[in-house]
């Protein structure tokens, strides 16, 4: 197992690494980014408004005759949270500062300016500011007079059971799908108690774990490298909070099986998904910041195949991107959602928002399709070897010389591919050290070595 003690590694790997340089990043001022960023996602989204006086952003039309749905918390997660406001999803979105907790005057103006008749459905992830000033919010609402129902999501899967219910659970990337299932349900026309009931049943149905290579760092704040070279942080939370254990560095396929053992585990403790074999899920792949296109792909194609073939599950929806990022944090974090007919077709259900997926049905396989045939010679990689009657040109003494400098000459562009790559990288796309060892390691086959 990739689990070891956090503390026990933590301790072994030093203190965390801290320059004294800030961190770098294209803002105008840190304490304005948050409205500056909410001004562009309104110029970008003609069907999005923000609230006057309010880092709130809510539709630019709203329908009060059905369920409103509001969620939010600090920023730094985008495109969670505002970048979900839009039919079929939320109705708006309260934005704090970066990874602080939004007023409770701003979480109930946004109450107050998109609920009607219908009520209000208030969905927060579980963490102790969000939970207060949303929850002293929907308190004030109701004293108004207004239907409120507050929603609470936990679905880490990393942390053990600490005997209070919900509490040291954190809300992480799976609160999405209890977003996109609360805003159908809401847009069917569904009753307060009707979405309420299926945000808290997708809620209980969901795990989440993330893993990371380097944390993030917050505008402003000096670098700070928590995670040391060759190590990896496993169950840690979306503001930088330590993992719940740090291990080595391994490949994908381990990362990603170790990630799935968490979510599914039925350790005494550590339980919080069973997923009988024959179970229909969904997927959710979500990059923490700075995960490459490559390295989703990677993960993704595990998680799948892993799924299928070593869990039994049948993967009915996936969905790979960036939902809820933790600012410029290197890694990864993988969620599953049980499924049933009708939680399916709330996932499918029309939404509005730019940022969600058109398709999540996966693939059944990565098989190939069958190559055309190329002409003759076109893929040759070796030089054929010479006819068995045709007689040599060169004689035993040169050929064993030949061989010789063929391969001192491989050996020597092998063993210089760091300054090679190291050159190319100032003056070139950085490739040519990699290139000449995959002719070198070429070399050294066909001579034998």
């Amino acid at each position: 197992s990739l689990r070891i003690s956090y503390l026990l590694a933590a301790r072994a790997a030093g203190p965390a690494m801290v320059s004294d340089v800030a961190v770098q990043s294209i803002l105008n001022n840190t304490a304005d980014a948050v409205e500056e960023m909410i001004e562009g996602l309104v110029l970008l989204n003609p069907s999005l408004k923000r609230l006057g006086g309010h880092n709130v952003v809510v539709r630019a039309s709203l329908d009060r005759s059905k369920v409103a749905l509001v969620s939010g918390g600090g920023s730094g997660h985008e495109p969670s949270h505002a970048g979900w406001v839009g039919e079929g999803m939320l109705s708006a979105a309260v934005c704090g500062a970066v990874f602080a907790s939004p007023s409770t005057a701003a979480v109930l103006a946004a109450i107050l300016h998109v609920t009607g008749p219908a009520g209000c459905l208030v969905v927060v992830k579980n963490y102790t500011g969000d939970r207060l000033n949303f929850g002293l919010a929907c308190e004030h609402a109701k004293a108004l007079g207004l239907s409120v129902e507050l929603v609470v999501v936990g679905d880490d899967c990393a942390l053990p059971h600490r005997g209070l219910g919900i509490a040291g659970r954190r809300g992480l990337a799976g609160a999405l799908l209890v977003h996109k299932v609360a805003g159908a349900a809401a847009a069917a026309g569904g009753s307060l108690e009707k979405v309420a009931a299926e945000a808290r049943s997708t809620a209980a149905s969901l795990g989440t774990v993330g893993v990371a290579l380097k944390t993030c760092h917050p505008f402003g704040t000096l670098v700070e490298e928590r995670i040391a070279a060759g190590s990896m942080e496993v169950g840690l939370g979306i503001h930088g909070e330590p993992g719940a254990s740090l291990a080595r560095l391994a490949p994908a396929d381990a990362i990603v099986d170790e990630m799935l053992r968490m979510i599914v585990s039925t350790e005494e403790g550590c339980s919080y998904l069973a997923l009988p074999r024959g179970e229909r899920v969904a997927l959710l792949v979500n990059n923490l910041g700075a995960a490459t296109p490559i390295e989703m792909c990677v993960v993704a194609r595990r998680a799948i195949t892993a799924l299928r073939s070593v869990h039994g599950v049948c993967v009915s929806r996936v969905y790979s991107g960036a939902f809820m990022t933790s600012l410029d944090m290197s890694g990864v974090s993988l969620s599953l959602l049980r499924l049933d007919d009708e939680r399916i077709a709330r996932l499918d259900a029309p939404a509005a928002p730019l940022a969600w997926p058109a398709s999540a049905t996966p693939a059944a396989d990565a098989a190939p399709l069958p190559p055309p045939e190329l002409p003759s010679g076109a893929q040759t990689r070796h030089v054929p070897p010479a006819d068995a009657t045709t007689p040599p040109i060169l004689s035993s003494e040169q050929q064993a010389a030949t061989l010789r400098a063929v391969r001192a000459a491989a050996e020597a562009v092998c063993a210089l591919e760091p300054l090679l790559t190291e050159w190319d990288q100032k003056v070139g796309d950085g490739d040519c050290g990699a290139t000449l060892q995959a002719g070198g390691g070429g070399g050294l086959a066909g001579a034998g070595t």
